[in-house]
Parts: structure tokens; C-alpha cells; sequence
């Protein structure tokens, strides 16, 4: 194939006729991307969102490397910088250096997880994996699962197997039913939920909310008279979901109440522990997951807690063949195996990226102990962060934080409580553009909170010491302002 239209380094050449022009160009590149990531602490954690970025047309013929990588440059820069400690305001992890690097490679030897034949070491290694991990979480040894594109993904992947099983909606359909599919979650569960059964055919009305109380944890009284109720108006409900670490405050639902309800009407339980279920490494807080074994499926993401790169999630079965029985579609042009069911058959993306390789880095790269030791260090940190809100009485919490999230808010009792939510929305302006220090602000139970997550390996004390010195200055400078 004649290439002289193309820039040199184009492709590797697997006959080494550019390596050094590849490996010059990939030094270039490492380089200025260790650059921008060891200087992060430099850049404030938003960037200026009123740069205008001018992209221009479609290019017609190569740009020069040069204007190539100055494009880069500028995308970098422009880019949310969640490395620095004071991007405390959301669940962005750091990537930890194995798995940006296995990343990498993964693109460079580009094996395709639709089949074993065409990722044949990844393939496996998936496999192994995820029966290792749904062990860990307590599923037994018949569990596995696949590794999908995001928890939202995780969640539809598992909801499509639970009504499957429990509706046999596998070839005929939801329309072959009677009446309306219900899922039960909690008022304050993720989002991805209703997303998951609009695109089920259930409806997002088939998710029926369930009261959470003052700690935003599921209220079991509530779900039994709403399972109760569903069959009263001749609904079907088959799934309960309980959430182990709430997107806003990071709680955790009282799982072994639930699996026994849901155990009482044969209702499928899966458990969202996207964030959560991190911790199952720390021997010192799992057993805030009691219960997380009875689930018939977990969703996890090792991007959040694990620091594994971006996107990186599982979903896990209590029986592994429930993927092969009640979600398998064989892909006919692909070759099979005896002993193997090519994963792209069993899950809901067909072509994927081998993001196996970065999780199982990253366990061999920081293991299971240093694992433990960052929840744990998470944990220090967070009841650090805890004490300064209890020392004071104008800040009070969303709920009695479980995890590494606090959320809470600036309530002075000489201010008109209609007046707080435009408050803490100055606080949070006052600590970003004054401090940059960046807080979500989050809508909660109708009000706005000040969000912290507590996940950067380069938090310190010293870090949360500013945030209460500067809410402290502000609502003192501010002072004259509070009295009504």
C-alpha cells in the first residue's frame, strides 16, 4: 500500500522501518503529559470555562507535528484538572500509572473483547478475574461477570439479566406480559436506573422510588408497603436495587433487611456499589457491606476508589451462567470454543477495548493491602474533615457520612433559612476563585449542600485546614450581611 501521502509515524511500521521517528514522537508526547500532569498543583482545579477554543474545519491534508502536538497542548490545558488535591468537589480519581500505562498498551496491541479469537489473552484474563472479584464481594465460586463501559452500563447489563430471569423476557419481550414490570430503589439511588428501564422497554415510571430516611439509606418499612402496593394495583415486581455509597452523601442501604424482603417476594436483588464497593479491600470498614454476598448482582467501578483509568466497571452474578442462559446472543461470525463463551456474546457492548489489562495492573502494581491502605487513609481524612464541620454550629450535614463523602452546608442561624442555598453558593464561589479550591455544589432534598469528596492520594490536612480558614473568613467578612 502506497503511504507517501502520510506523515511518517503514521503507523508503526511492524517491520521497525520508523522506529526511532516513533519512539522520538512517543517521548515527545510522554513527556509534555508528565509535564502537564506533575504540574498540576500549578493550574487551578476548573479551567477558565469562558476560553474560547477555536477547533476550525475538518483538515484537508496533514498538519505539521508541530501544530499537531500544539493542538494538544491546548486541550490539555483546557481540561478539568481533577489531579490537583483541590479538586475535592467529585468523584474523579486520580489514574494510577500502571493503568494509564497498560491503557497504552491495550490501544497499542488493539485486541478486540467481542471474541476469543481476537483477544485471546484478555479474553481469559476477564474471565478470571471478575470470578475472582465477585468471590471477594461474597458471590461464591459459580459468580462471574463482564467488565462494561461506565456503571450506567453496569446497571442496564444487570437489570437486562434480572428481568430475563425473572420475567423470561429473553425472545418474547416486556409486550408478552400482562402488566407493568416494577424495580424498587431508593428515592436518592443513581439515575442510571430509570435510564436502564427506558431502554428496557420497562418505562421509567417501572422504577418506583422508595423513602430514604434522614440518612439517605433505604427505609425498609417504605419498601414493603411499596412492594405491597405495586401488587395491589397488579403491577409485577421483580428487582430490588440497594445502593452501597449514595452519589450525594455516600451512604450505604441496609443490605441484609433488603435481601430479606427481597428473598419474602422473589424479587431479583442487585446491588449498585459503583462507588462502594471499594470497600471490600479494608479490613477495617467491610463490614459496612454486611450483606453485599446475598446479592444475585453488584455493580462496580474500579475507575473510582481502584484509581484504575477511566472507564473501567464491572457487573458481577451470584450465578455466572445466568449471562450465557438469559442474555447470550451468539455472534455467528465468530469462532467458538467448547470450554469459552466469547464475551462479546454476553455483554452489551460487542466490540471493546481490553480494559481488563489496566485493572489487573493496577492490583498486581498497588495489591490488595495498598489498596486497604488508601480506603483507610480516605477514612483518617474524611473524620479530619468531619471535625471541623462538628466544631462548628453554623454548618450542619446532609446525613451521617458512611464514606469518604461529606456533604453538608453553612446554615447561620442569624440568616432567613431562604436565604442559604445563595449562601453556600457564594461560598462555593468565594473558595474557588479566591483559593481555587473547588467544593461541588450540590441540590439535595430541595436545598443546595457543599459537597467534599475526600480521594486525591495527595490530600492532606493542611488542605482541609484551608477550606475551613477560608469559610471561616468568608462568613466573617460577610458578617454584616447575616443579620436580618
Amino acid at each position: 500500500m502506497d503511504l507517501t501521502p502520510l506523515p511518517e509515524t503514521a503507523f508503526i511500521d511492524p517491520r521497525g522501518g520508523n522506529h526511532l521517528q516513533a519512539s522520538r514522537l512517543a517521548h515527545e508526547v510522554m513527556n509534555m503529559v508528565l509535564e502537564h500532569l506533575s504540574t498540576a498543583e500549578q493550574r487551578p482545579p476548573l479551567p477558565d470555562l469562558m476560553t474560547r477554543l477555536d477547533f476550525g474545519d475538518l483538515p484537508e491534508e496533514p498538519r505539521s507535528e508541530m501544530e499537531w502536538l500544539d493542538e494538544l497542548t491546548k486541550l490539555l490545558e483546557a481540561s478539568m484538572n481533577a489531579r490537583t488535591p483541590r479538586f475535592i468537589a467529585h468523584m474523579n480519581s486520580l489514574s494510577n500509572m500502571a493503568s494509564m500505562l497498560a491503557d497504552l498498551a491495550a490501544a497499542a496491541v488493539d485486541n478486540n473483547m467481542l471474541s476469543l479469537e481476537m483477544a485471546p489473552a484478555f479474553s481469559r484474563l476477564e474471565r478470571h478475574l471478575m470470578q475472582k472479584m465477585a468471590v471477594l464481594f461474597g458471590l461464591g465460586d459459580s459468580a462471574g461477570g463482564v467488565l462494561v463501559g461506565g456503571g450506567s452500563l453496569a446497571n442496564l447489563q444487570a437489570l437486562a439479566v434480572a428481568r430475563n430471569v425473572k420475567l423470561n423476557t429473553l425472545e418474547n419481550g416486556v409486550s408478552s406480559l400482562p402488566n407493568q414490570p416494577i424495580i424498587f430503589a431508593s428515592e436518592v439511588a443513581h439515575t442510571s436506573l430509570q435510564k436502564a428501564a427506558m431502554l428496557l422497554g420497562l418505562g421509567t415510571s417501572a422504577v418506583w422510588q422508595v423513602a430514604a430516611n434522614e440518612n439517605s439509606q433505604m427505609d425498609i418499612n417504605d419498601l414493603q408497603k411499596q412492594i405491597a402496593l405495586a401488587k395491589d394495583h397488579e403491577k409485577i415486581p421483580f428487582c430490588v436495587i440497594a445502593t452501597a455509597g449514595t452519589t450525594v452523601t455516600g451512604n450505604i442501604d441496609p443490605l441484609p433487611d433488603i435481601h430479606e424482603i427481597a428473598q419474602q417476594n422473589e424479587l431479583w436483588l442487585h446491588v449498585d456499589a459503583a462507588y462502594g464497593g471499594a470497600l471490600i479491600f479494608s479490613k477495617n470498614q467491610k463490614h459496612r457491606l454486611r450483606g453485599m454476598g446475598y446479592a444475585d448482582s453488584i455493580t462496580f467501578n474500579p475507575h473510582k476508589w481502584l484509581y484504575v483509568a477511566r472507564n473501567c466497571s464491572m457487573a458481577l452474578f451470584r450465578d455466572g451462567s445466568v449471562l450465557k442462559q438469559a442474555f447470550r446472543i451468539p455472534v455467528p461470525y465468530m469462532s467458538v470454543s467448547s470450554d469459552f463463551t466469547n464475551i462479546g456474546e454476553i455483554s452489551v457492548h460487542g466490540t471493546n477495548h481490553a480494559d481488563v489489562l489496566k485493572l489487573w495492573l493496577s492490583l498486581l502494581y498497588i495489591g490488595r493491602t495498598g489498596y486497604a491502605h488508601l480506603v483507610n487513609e480516605c477514612y483518617r481524612l474524611a473524620d479530619y474533615f468531619l471535625q471541623h464541620i462538628r466544631k462548628r454550629p453554623d454548618l450542619e450535614l446532609a446525613s451521617e457520612p458512611e464514606m469518604n463523602l461529606i456533604c453538608f452546608r453553612a446554615a447561620p442561624k442569624s440568616m432567613l433559612a431562604q436565604k442559604w442555598d445563595e449562601w453556600n453558593a457564594e461560598i462555593q464561589h468565594h473558595l474557588l476563585s479566591q483559593h481555587q479550591i473547588f467544593l461541588a455544589l450540590i441540590p439535595y432534598r430541595g436545598a443546595k449542600w457543599l459537597r467534599a469528596v475526600i480521594l486525591n492520594p495527595f490530600t492532606e490536612k493542611d488542605l482541609i485546614d484551608r477550606i475551613f480558614s477560608a469559610i471561616d473568613g468568608f462568613q466573617k467578612g460577610r458578617g454584616a450581611h447575616v443579620s436580618e
